[in-house]
């Protein structure tokens, strides 16, 4: 094992020393449009770090410094770090007039290399994690969590899936992973202090870099922020989220009813339905609340030409959903947030597009407050879900919406909280039997295609899902589980 760790460094080296001879933006970027691509990416990326004014920074993987200088204008003390020295000497001659930076020459993969524990409020790096081997990813993130005071974060970014760059390179060791390996990775991560604590990563931020999707209309490159938390932090409902509703398999298997890319009520029909009601124009920009596996935003993206931002709480679901992006050459980028915290500049949005998702959210009249300023003047939102009757629910249905952690109105309720927000021509429809109607197209589908569904899932997963269609039906006919449509408008 030893060995063959010994070659992949060295291996890693080689292509390095050969790929930095000129120590350029286009050689350390692999691409001959680095430039231009740099003056958009860099202060993207710079903006998506949490605060660090005043913090000590540990920048791995520092290269020539194009972050190096930006790090440094906000850092109390900055150690830049890289493997190939010609590389880190360009970078200590480019920002060494910044006294509070220390410049070093090491592998991270090697095990001399060691930090002070709860040294450091911020660890960075930038495309560095892909040219390690998966041991050494492992390795690295155990003593990187070690170093990281505690509340303190990682930031990493990494090509995934395929490469970005248009340099030719004969032979290419970078490891171009899936996501989900490193969401696994460091979510998994744990250490413990002296006294016994155990401390983890909680995951902050899982997005696109905005400046890629815009450019050359790719997902894959990818970046994350992880802070360190003690491991009895309450992060209940993402949590709930990704290992209760929307677990890998259970994704997959509402994949299997809605349509490629779709976990939302009538796939594709009901998304270019209500999606025509949006007048969308090419070069617009949308927000998607609750995005899924991204079914409905690829179709806005290519369809109209529409730049998309999709977030969605569960981790689960953005990372099928930057699989799904693979190749498709579409405006769409994706993000793990949560939408009653994320914050965006007023007016930077024309549509705020949110399928069967805000019943999650408590505190309504705030999120649409929110999605109103977010909304550029004339814009306008549009939102499927579930609402409830007027009259007094049975006690199975108070059961069922606790259950789920539902917040659900009457649809009077509903289209008045979108008025109390502000927006004018509130359209609020009772589309329950189209609702049922789909349901019950689904569960025909089902059904008949039972046998290949049991064996590519299981017959308990197909009892579970037909029951649960079965379940809504009965609820919906009684009209107490209700599905409405919801467009609004901002003068």
């Amino acid at each position: 094992m030893a060995a063959i760790q010994e070659e992949e460094r060295e291996l890693q080296k080689n292509y390095w020393i050969k790929h930095s001879a000129d120590l350029s933006v286009e050689a350390m970027m692999l691409d001959s449009k680095a430039s231009d691509i740099d003056k958009e990416e860099r202060p993207e990326v710079i903006s998506l770090l949490p605060p660090y004014e005043g913090k000590s920074v540990l920048e791995l993987g520092a290269g020539i410094g194009r972050f190096t200088g930006e790090l440094a204008k906000r850092a109390s003390q900055l150690v830049a770090l890289d493997f190939i020295e010609s590389v880190i000497n360009k970078n200590q001659s480019m920002n060494g007039h910044y006294k509070n930076v220390k410049f070093m020459c090491a592998d991270v993969a090697s095990p001399d290399l060691k930090f002070s524990e709860e040294s450091v409020d911020l660890i960075f790096s930038n495309w560095l994690l892909m040219y390690l081997s998966d041991t050494e990813v492992e390795s690295l993130v155990e003593r990187m969590i070690k170093w990281l005071k505690v509340g303190g974060y990682i930031f990493f970014r990494e090509s995934c899936f395929h490469q970005s760059g248009d340099h030719k390179r004969k032979n290419n060791p970078t490891h171009y992973r899936e996501p989900r390996f490193y969401t696994k990775v460091f979510k998994e991560s744990q250490v413990y202090d002296s006294s016994g604590s155990s401390y983890e990563l909680a995951l902050v931020s899982c997005k696109c870099i905005g400046a890629y999707v815009t450019n050359k209309k790719i997902q894959n490159q990818i970046c994350w922020i992880w802070q360190k938390v003690s491991s009895e932090d309450d992060r209940g409902f993402q949590r709930f989220l990704d290992t209760v509703q929307y677990k890998s398999k259970g994704i997959l298997r509402y994949e299997r009813v809605f349509g490629r890319g779709f976990v939302s009520t009538g796939g594709i029909d009901t998304t270019r339905e209500f999606v025509t009601k949006l007048d969308l124009k090419p070069g617009q920009k949308v927000l998607d609340v609750g995005s899924g596996i991204g079914g409905g935003d690829f179709y806005m993206a290519e369809e109209y030409g529409v730049h998309v931002v999709g977030i969605d709480l569960s981790i689960n679901m953005i990372s099928f959903a930057l699989e799904r992006a693979i190749g498709l050459k579409c405006a769409v980028e994706f993000e793990v947030a949560d939408c009653t915290k994320k914050t965006y500049p007023d007016a930077t949005f024309d549509v705020i597009y949110s399928r069967d998702t805000i019943l999650h959210i408590q505190d309504k009249p705030a999120l649409f407050k929110s999605f109103y300023k977010w909304l550029k003047p004339g814009g306008r939102v549009l939102i499927s879900d579930y609402f409830k009757s007027s009259k007094s629910p049975s006690i199975d249905f108070e059961l069922y919406i606790k259950q789920r952690g539902y917040d659900l109105h009457d649809i009077q309720t509903y289209g008045q909280m979108l008025r109390d927000a502000g927006f004018d021509e509130v359209i609020a429809e009772d589309r329950t039997d189209q609702f049922i109607k789909v349901l019950e197209k689904e569960l025909a589908t089902l059904e008949k295609d039972k046998a290949a569904f049991i064996q590519d899932f299981s017959e308990e997963d197909y009892n579970e899902i037909v029951g649960g269609w079965k379940s809504k039906l009965i609820r919906s006919s009684s009209g107490e589980q209700r599905w409405g449509l919801f467009i609004a408008h901002k003068k």
